[in-house]
């Protein structure tokens, strides 16, 4: 065995490569692409969520993005009456070059820091926990609680790793790489941080579901 075999994190890297490859020629070479229902038929009113703005994105964004459907709204929060933005992007397959994209990249990028990033619990109305990203993000004066996640119609994940991962399973056994990139943005206001992301979880909470039912299942 060569020596650089013997180290464990060699192994590791060799096994992943392998299954890559593998999983690569076990793909079916047809991928089944669902439907998704219009974002433009997403309701403007969510649990008393109301819609304060709807944004456009921008040519030279989706040029890079290359998302099949997009959701860029702000929404008032009923409770503490913030203005929290609502973002989605759907890609209805993977395969072709377009790709959910992780704000790892874009956000430091547009010139935003990354404070205090880790992962976060949320209990949902219906039941269940999900578990998504939690930063907290600042540029110049401003800073803001980021929530984020990608969402398929089986699961929800946090990890980008995870998420290339499952991608790979479900183009082998369901014939579907279609999946979502969820961003909730809050605000904070002076040093709030906490109320900024009790809004995201209330945000996250109240539109899991509505959401749910415009991805396809």
């Amino acid at each position: 065995m060569p020596a650089f075999l013997r180290s464990r994190p060699a192994q590791v890297l060799s096994i992943v490569l392998l299954f890559q490859i593998a999983a690569f020629y076990a793909m079916p070479r047809s991928e089944a692409v669902p439907l998704v229902r219009p974002f433009e038929e997403f309701p403007r009113e969510v649990a008393g969520w109301k819609m304060l703005a709807e944004f456009p994105i921008e040519e030279e964004v989706q040029a890079l993005l290359k998302a099949d459907a997009t959701l860029n709204r702000v929404y008032q929060d009923p409770q503490s009456g913030a203005a929290l933005n609502f973002f989605v992007a759907y890609f209805r397959s993977q395969r072709a070059g377009a790709t959910t994209h992780s704000p790892r990249v874009c956000l430091p990028g547009s010139g935003w820091e990354t404070r205090d990033a880790r992962l976060l619990s949320v209990t949902l109305p219906a039941g269940g926990v999900v578990q998504v990203n939690r930063w907290l993000v600042r540029r110049d004066t401003q800073r803001s609680v980021v929530l984020y996640w990608f969402q398929t119609s089986r699961r929800v994940v946090a990890s980008e790793y995870w998420n290339k991962f499952y991608l790979m399973l479900d183009s082998i056994r369901y014939r579907r790489s279609d999946a979502a990139f969820v961003r909730i943005v809050s605000p904070v206001d002076e040093n709030a941080e906490t109320a900024a992301e009790e809004a995201a979880v209330r945000m996250l909470q109240a539109f899991f579901e509505p959401l749910r039912s415009f991805l396809p299942q």
